[in-house]
């Protein structure tokens, strides 16, 4: 069986330093997707353990977000012999079908993303897949960095599971230990 922490690893994805992440919050760890994403190899690994996970609960469809999703869902879906499907951002917020893209009345859905942090894109995809006529059955994750708690009262499952202590700018020692921020915050750039 393939080892997710052994795969973020290889693939330089999880970092060590000072991070100010999106939400603001500060920490030491940052899960990097993208290091993952841009490895074929890694990806497919993971994705493997995913598709094994939920196969036998009759997915016949693959959602993801964009951006980081849209690998995942691909590979997911390739994996388990499905179609797949992804949702770009709303204009009014949310996530939303695009491209011709439609999810049939009552068609099994797993739903995939990268990293989990706050379950935000979680929410929204699943409000998507709901709102198409879908059944999600469950959602499946390269990273949870909530320590588990991010989980959305339906089947989970996560390649990688961590608990990264973060903390408001205010109340961070690495700080206090004038360390500077090494440059990361979620996707963007991060004001130093």
């Amino acid at each position: 069986m393939p080892d997710a922490r052994a795969a973020f690893d290889r693939s330089g994805a999880h970092l060590r330093g000072h991070f100010e992440y999106t939400s603001g919050r500060h920490g030491a760890d940052y899960l990097e997707k993208f290091r993952i994403l841009e490895n074929p190899s890694a990806t497919a690994e993971l994705a493997g353990l995913i598709a094994a996970n939920f196969e036998p609960l009759g997915v016949q469809l693959v959602a993801g977000p964009t951006t980081g999703g849209v690998i995942l869902a691909y590979e997911v879906a390739r994996q388990l012999g499905v179609p797949a499907v992804y949702a770009e951002r709303g204009e009014d917020g949310g996530r939303v079908l695009r491209r011709g893209f439609a999810i049939d009345p009552g068609t099994r859905v797993l739903v995939v993303d990268d990293i989990v942090t706050t379950g935000g894109s979680i929410r929204e995809m699943l409000e998507c897949v709901a709102a198409a006529g879908g059944t999600a059955v469950g959602v499946g994750v390269l990273g949870d960095r909530t320590g588990g708690t991010g989980a959305p009262g339906m089947p989970f499952y996560a390649c990688l599971t961590v608990d990264f202590p973060s903390y408001p700018p205010g109340e961070c020692p690495l700080c206090a230990a004038g360390i500077p921020i090494s440059g990361l915050r979620g996707s963007r750039p991060a004001a130093v």
